[in-house]
């Protein structure tokens, strides 16, 4: 079981909840070590005294801010506590916006929020479905690790969560980090009609275990095939960039073959069907199991994990055999 990484307290008007934060994601990035090429020697890294030379202890080391012309002023972890001794404990909502309104771009990291004792649940409650009523988001800043977090705090599945939110000073301005700003040209008529069929064929429901992180997939094959002595097989380059005259009959190719799509059944499909149809769900992924539930209207399906919809799809496909 995790470990909160703050405690602390909501407040919003007079009202004071108890919470803990716990981290809502985790990087699966494969990390490599350092090596001297032609060597197994290790490369390392230490905290080292530039004057003596000699390591330091992490305990012994503090902050310190450059002033310029080589002086700074030494700050202790201590005296930036003391500083903000209340906001370090409290996530104080000073508005409520609509949700819908915030810029994806302000999104940081994304947190849980439950409450601290079991006691503190009906005022939780209470502000966890006002908020999932009104689709507001509750705007409050507090200090995490020497740091202020600008945050919106909302409802999310059963459960408040915190996002930390970049300060508007802290997103760059187009204008000054592009060479030049794109000039946006009138489309013509047939293109944009065209472009627009294109994105309605290619519109879907939002399902994230549908997508997996397939870079770190190529990555732990790479790992392996060197380990077991195998070639090693590029991937294809990149298409080529469509040219301006082609753009029509490239929107065309792809809105046509966009239907050709969804009128037949993709390969997955139908291996999905084919093993449903042999009762072979054991061999199912948990993306084709979730397909399966939906057409079967399995309810609560989201919240299963993969063994409980293998046994949720059998029951409804056995149900509906009887009917």
């Amino acid at each position: 079981m995790a470990r909160p990484i703050w405690s602390g307290a909501i407040n919003f008007g007079l009202v004071t909840i108890p919470v803990e934060l716990y981290s809502a994601t985790e990087d699966h990035t494969i990390s490599f070590r350092q090596f001297e090429r032609g060597t197994s020697d290790r490369i390392r890294y230490k905290r080292i005294n530039e004057r003596t030379g000699k390591e330091v202890a992490f305990s012994d080391i503090v902050k310190g801010a450059d002033l310029g012309g080589g002086e700074y002023v030494i700050i202790e972890p201590d005296e930036l506590d003391a500083i903000a001794p209340g906001r370090s404990r409290t996530i104080d909502i000073s508005s409520f916006v609509e949700l819908d309104d915030i810029d994806p771009i302000h999104f940081q990291r994304t947190y849980w929020l439950a409450p601290a004792k079991e006691e503190y649940g009906k005022s939780y409650s209470l502000l966890l479905q006002a908020m999932e009523k009104t689709n507001r988001a509750g705007i409050a800043s507090f200090v995490m690790r020497g740091k202020e977090y600008l945050t919106a705090v909302r409802a999310g599945d059963g459960l408040l969560v915190l996002n930390t939110l970049l300060f508007a000073e802290d997103i760059r301005d187009p204008a000054k980090e592009l060479k030049s700003l794109p000039e946006i040209t009138t489309a013509r008529g047939k293109e944009i009609e065209m472009a627009v069929n294109l994105i309605e064929s290619m519109t879907d429901e939002w399902r994230p275990e549908e997508y997996h992180d397939t870079y770190t997939e190529q990555v732990e094959k790479l790992i392996e095939d060197k380990r077991e002595g195998r070639e090693i097989v590029a991937e294809s380059e990149p298409s080529e960039p469509t040219k301006v005259v082609d753009l029509f009959e490239a929107l065309s190719r792809s809105v046509e073959g966009r239907k050709k799509r969804r009128d037949e059944p993709t390969a997955k499909e139908s291996k999905a069907d084919s093993k449903a149809d042999s009762d072979d769900l054991d061999n199912l992924s948990k993306a084709d199991l979730d397909k399966l539930a939906r057409d079967l209207d399995v309810k609560g399906r989201s919240k299963m994990s993969r063994d409980e919809l293998s046994k949720a799809v059998a029951e409804a496909r056995a149900k509906a055999g009887a009917a």
